[in-house]
């Protein structure tokens, strides 16, 4: 099964010269705490709402004069499309990242996976399991 099945396709982008202010107000309007920096269709960054909160507000710098590639974490960890979901587990452990892009064969942007989708993922499965013991467990009632 490929990572695209769990990712979400519906990332929202940004270009390199967009101000902060803009992609605060981008944040906002499609209710979401990050924005992956795009060249094209390559993922050549991403600034979270921490980013700007961190980067740019706490260190007193203008939103409105500063561009989206002055404050986005530029050494991207992208995750290939066809990875299974142990090894993004594994990458995710090991890398300490909560948002990863998800990139096709050609380094083109495809989805962004997060934390919250492995939380997500495993509250279905434990209530899957919940439903199992419950089926054959008579004295268990939730």
């Amino acid at each position: 099964m490929s990572l695209l099945n769990f990712a979400h396709t519906d990332v929202v982008t940004a270009t390199p010269n967009i101000t902060v202010a803009q992609v605060a107000k981008l944040m906002s309007k499609k209710h979401v705490g990050s924005v992956v920096i795009v060249r094209g269709t390559k993922p050549v960054g991403i600034i979270t709402d921490r980013d700007i909160t961190v980067r740019v507000v706490s260190q007193g710098k203008d939103p409105q004069m500063m561009a989206a590639r002055q404050v986005m974490t530029r050494d991207l960890v992208t995750l290939s499309e066809d990875l299974g979901l142990f090894e993004v587990l594994e990458i995710m452990k090991n890398k300490a990242i909560r948002r990863f892009p998800v990139v096709d064969s050609e380094g083109n942007l495809s989805g962004l996976f997060t934390l919250d989708d492995i939380l997500y993922l495993l509250g279905v499965e434990m209530s899957a399991v919940a439903r199992i013991i419950e089926q054959e467990s008579p004295g268990i009632q939730s």
